[in-house]
């Protein structure tokens, strides 16, 4: 199923998100954002799609950012109250979805661009894309999570020098600062990404969520609680038919048959 800014698609278990709006280099605007939340409500609600990959359509961006014009229209009262509530909540809900999540990051990821890669899983970048945040030299800051995710995902210090300046930054780079998972040819991008996809989504579905949720949330702890979270979560995974599955395959040495229950 797909909309006008949003194309779905399932191959085999994976979900394919693409942003659609190539002529607009796949900017973010509320419409499109409700549209990518109500395309991620239907792969969280399928039982067959274990794992989502989200990129954008067209050479050029995977996201290059916002409306800027939009932007300059708005005051600050309006916009928290409409667009930056509608971002910060679909960005949200890709962070907390229970199914992983694979970038594949065709183009520039600018902005809004690079925000939404900050809360994914997984990240696959085309060689020639660049990333940055170059909210300052409009005289703005990021607004839809990146001034908070960035800072805990790469060294303070990088962080700052990237928010304070705008710089951009090549896929290269960004895989040395770990943004990015790894840089690959663009022609071969979604080739690399639906086999990491595959290979994830042989896994158990039921044990990846949990898994997924014992990361997220403990990211989030300090350490001592983060690992009692772990304890519980462990244990909840010793009562799922899986686990037993894939222990007794192993001592039977034949190919586990997860059913994700």
């Amino acid at each position: 199923m797909s909309t006008e800014n949003i194309l779905t698609e399932v191959r085999g278990r994976v979900g394919i998100l693409t942003i659609n709006r190539p002529k607009q280099l796949n900017a973010l605007d509320t419409a499109t954002l409700e549209q990518m939340e109500a395309a991620l409500t239907r792969f969280e609600k399928d039982s067959a799609v274990h794992v989502i990959v989200i990129t954008g359509a067209g050479e050029r961006a995977f996201v290059a950012g916002g409306d800027i014009a939009d932007l300059l229209s708005r005051q600050g009262l309006a916009h928290y109250n409409e667009f930056a509530e509608v971002i910060h909540r679909v960005f949200r809900r890709f962070e907390v979805c229970d199914k992983p999540t694979i970038a594949a990051i065709n183009g520039w990821a600018l902005g809004g661009g690079t925000e939404l890669l900050l809360t994914l899983d997984v990240r696959l970048v085309a060689e020639e894309a660049k990333l940055g945040l170059p909210e300052i030299t409009l005289g703005l800051f990021p607004g839809a999570g990146g001034s908070q995710r960035l800072i805990r995902q790469i060294p303070l210090c990088r962080a700052k020098e990237l928010l304070f300046t705008g710089d951009q930054i090549t896929a290269q780079e960004a895989v040395a600062l770990g943004l990015c998972n790894r840089a690959v040819p663009r022609e071969r991008l979604m080739e690399e990404a639906m086999a990491l996809a595959e290979r994830i989504a042989d896994k158990s579905s039921m044990v990846l969520k949990l898994l997924k949720r014992a990361v997220s949330q403990g990211s989030e702890m300090h350490l001592q609680a983060a690992l009692q979270h772990e304890q519980a979560v462990i244990g909840l995974v010793l009562d799922t038919k899986d686990a037993h599955e894939g222990c007794s395959a192993f001592l039977e040495k034949r190919k586990p048959n997860f059913t994700g229950s």
